[in-house]
């Protein structure tokens, strides 16, 4: 399966998709956080700038992470040292995770503990444009980054549910612009019985049985009360709900959003970006673009940095249009052969678009989540060349003195054919100890999305007397025959 995108086409849908986050994300902004149903008409900001917003400033941060290191090297603890080093806000999840991370605590743990609040929010499917951008019409390498992205604030919240979804809506509005399948696809991708697809479902089904917008509004509205403003499943559905009422038009779209109110800067955002892909620029009003001009005004990323100084932020949408496109080949190459499940070749070419057939039943199915989000919510996933690591946690990682903790151990031998025993060993603070076995078997074949995992070695951390606020655990996996163990540092919290 390839897809052929002429160069100038794809430019102009990629340009279109920053632009229109510009338009929604101003249009949204002095709006954010309201409760009521707004009634807005058009921009409520002095002409002639757009307004800064964090939606897109993160994104700028996630780029240099794919230029400095090249798009392969991108995961969860990439993306959590640039959050460290570039990202200022430490609001709601965003303060949650860095001061997790300050702890010791790694992505996804970093987006779980002490998090039960903000886990759901929208900090992170407001980000998914520039992992769809760089991965155009390659959905399942699109989710992947954009779980990876989101797993470092919203573990596995429903803010990682929203991320995916949104990031297949996008990535496949590439190759094909019918709203009702990109619904579909992005719905695929998440369980059906999560909130977020509960949220969108309210919405698809009143707009079907001809229910007023409003109405449809409040109903989202009522089905999240237990949830709380500003998550990610009532906001989603707003996009949604602009998206449908709207008709394909931009500007009816964006308003319908915005006047659903809670976070609409992210909402209006989303969907001006969705829109860009869809239609390319030829679908924003002039007027709009015009208001707001090309340039992007930060806010959320920390300057004074090498790329700050220099002035290598890409300073407005055409320069960030530019930046994407020419990471494009480097993204949408294979990659390690579980991870670029269902992807298809990319080539960018002079000559007409050619989608080579690729149609809506491709990008179905739910592999990626149901791999992934079986997991336990309190996981990490140790990455080595021959196999990774995933070290389960029974319950938030923390301790009291003389408490337990469970463990979980299980290995996957992702490029070795034969079959290795594992040792264990544990590094533990003063007085600390482990109940259980040593040992591990791995399988002897590849595993995929939905591959085999070694037989799981169940142990038990048990603390001594003593207890820190933070403490350090350095568990050594080694393999029969190999020269080097896998190393994973893991925090415990007292």
């Amino acid at each position: 399966m390839g897809i052929r995108f002429n160069r100038e086409t794809l430019r102009d849908k990629i340009y279109a998709c920053w632009l229109g986050k510009n338009i929604g994300g101003t249009m949204g902004t002095p709006f954010e956080g309201q409760r009521t149903i707004n009634d807005i008409q058009g921009f409520n900001s002095p002409k002639g700038s757009a307004l800064p917003n964090d939606d897109l400033d993160l994104q700028l941060v996630w780029l240099m992470a794919m230029n400095d290191l090249g798009p392969d090297a991108v995961n969860s603890r990439v993306l959590g040292e640039y959050w460290m080093q570039y990202i200022g806000p430490s609001w709601n999840e965003y303060g949650v995770c860095k001061a997790n991370m300050r702890e010791g605590l790694m992505p996804p743990l970093s987006g779980s503990v002490n998090n039960d609040r903000w886990m759901h929010s929208n900090g992170a499917w407001i980000r998914t444009e520039i992992w769809a951008c760089t991965h155009p019409g390659c959905v399942e390498k699109a989710i992947r980054l954009a779980f990876e992205d989101a797993s470092v604030d919203h573990g596995y919240g429903e803010g990682s549910y929203a991320a995916i979804f949104v990031a297949a809506m996008e990535s496949a509005a590439f190759v094909i612009s019918d709203l009702r399948a990109l619904l579909r696809i992005g719905l695929s991708k998440i369980p059906a019985d999560c909130r977020v697809a509960r949220s969108v479902g309210i919405v698809i089904k009143a707009f079907d049985e001809g229910i007023d917008w409003k109405t449809a509004r409040n109903m989202v509205v009522e089905d999240s009360a237990d949830l709380g403003w500003f998550q990610a499943p009532a906001n989603i559905a707003f996009t949604v709900l602009g998206l449908l009422y709207g008709g394909g038009d931009f500007k009816k779209s964006m308003i319908l959003a915005i006047n659903c109110g809670d976070d609409t800067d992210c909402t209006g955002a989303t969907l001006g970006s969705l829109m860009g892909i869809m239609y390319g620029s030829a679908a924003i009003p002039e007027d709009w673009a015009s208001y707001i001009g090309d340039r992007i005004v930060t806010v959320a990323t920390i300057t004074g940095t090498r790329w700050a100084d220099s002035g290598y932020w890409p300073q407005t949408c055409t320069e960030l249009t530019d930046a994407v496109l020419h990471l494009i080949p480097s993204c949408t190459r294979t990659l390690l052969i579980h991870l670029a499940q269902k992807g298809p070749d990319v080539e960018l070419t002079d000559g007409p678009d050619d989608f080579g057939g690729v149609s809506e039943q491709d990008y179905l199915g739910d592999s990626f989540v149901r791999h992934t989000f079986r997991r336990s919510q309190y996981s990490v996933l140790q990455e080595g060349v021959f196999f990774d690591l995933l070290t389960e946690f029974g319950q938030e990682p923390r301790i009291a003195p003389n408490g337990e903790l469970e463990v979980r151990l299980t290995v996957n031998i992702k490029r070795a054919g034969q079959q290795d025993h594992f040792h264990v060993r544990w590094f533990l603070p003063e007085g600390w100890r482990v109940e259980g076995g040593s040992n591990l078997v791995a399988p002897s074949q590849k595993a995929h999305y939905d591959g085999a995992y070694s037989e799981p070695l169940c142990v038990k951390l048990v603390a001594g007397e003593t207890v820190e606020a933070s403490n350090r655990v350095i568990l050594e996996v080694k393999a029969n025959g190999r020269p080097f163990p896998m190393l994973v540092p893991l925090t415990i919290m007292g």
